[in-house]
């Protein structure tokens, strides 16, 4: 079902209007896909290829590429569009620690396939690619190698990188801003307002490393969403980091607004960019 969100935005005494589309995926089906988590790194790679494949990525729009020192490949869906500009969706499938790694990153990584079916419900100008990266407990592996096969013109073509690492706790959407690029920021709070979602800054510098580290140190603008603070960055990589920890209403929350963020992007991009 599609849902119509027109998003009359005040910039300075400036209106700014955007018709935005997407499709609705329902919560039951988004928490259906989570509640299919897997422990182990390969069966985690098996399930989300089925996902994708269910929600409509499949044959030309489908690819794994094998990355130099991991034993499983990057998992890649292109939602192609008119233009040669592009906005790369990342989250990483691997896990490490005690738990089952349902925070880190479970939760991220099991909601590309429902942002890619919100989108496919039309023709796009932006292409979208949504890359399930590997190792990234190891050094940041999967994203590094994608990031490092990009050539000079597809970065020039790159509006941004999302990255979605360990979300759905209990509480609002936090965005690392301190990485983030000030219109992604802002767009991002445009949306939240319109949708009437919270979201706020909660840096982690100093804490850990995330799979947009490799786009932003090739000048792509980046942003990442996550829902950890002080207290509960303490749950990955532990026995802690389990289905339980994730609050249902915060996680559809998280993904209503990369949806709306996404499809913002797109209604904004200039449809005469040809490839």
């Amino acid at each position: 079902m599609r849902r119509p969100l027109l998003l009359v935005l005040l910039a300075g005494s400036r209106i700014l209007a955007q018709n935005i589309t997407f499709a609705t995926v329902e919560p039951s089906v988004v928490e259906q896909r989570f509640a299919r988590l897997r422990p182990k790194n390969d069966e985690r790679a098996s399930v989300l290829r089925e996902i994708f494949h269910e929600a409509g990525c499949t044959d030309e729009h489908w690819a794994e590429v094998k990355v130099r020192g991991s034993k499983l490949p990057n998992l890649i869906c292109t939602l192609a569009g008119s233009s040669a500009r592009q906005v790369i969706v990342t989250a990483h499938y691997d896990q490490t620690g005690g738990g089952q790694g349902a925070i880190d990153n479970w939760s991220g990584a099991s909601l590309l396939p429902s942002l890619y079916q919100s989108l496919s419900n039309q023709p796009r100008t932006l292409t979208f690619v949504f890359v399930l990266t590997m190792d990234e407990e190891k050094g940041m592996v999967g994203s590094r190698d994608f990031a490092s096969h990009l050539s000079p013109e597809q970065v020039r073509n790159t509006v941004a990188n999302v990255n979605i690492d360990s979300i759905g706790l209990p509480g609002q959407t936090y965005l690392w801003a301190s990485r983030a690029a000030p219109e992604l920021l802002n767009a991002t709070a445009l949306i939240a307002s319109a949708m009437k979602l919270n979201v706020g800054p909660m840096n982690i510098d100093g804490v850990g490393e995330s799979d947009s580290r490799p786009f932003l140190d090739r000048r792509i603008p980046v942003i990442d969403f996550h829902s950890l603070t002080g207290k509960t960055i303490t749950l990955l990589h532990s026995k802690k980091d389990v289905p339980e920890a994730i609050n249902s209403a915060a996680y559809y929350d998280t993904f209503h607004l990369i949806t709306g963020l996404l499809a913002y992007l797109d209604a904004k991009a200039d449809p005469e960019e040809k490839h």
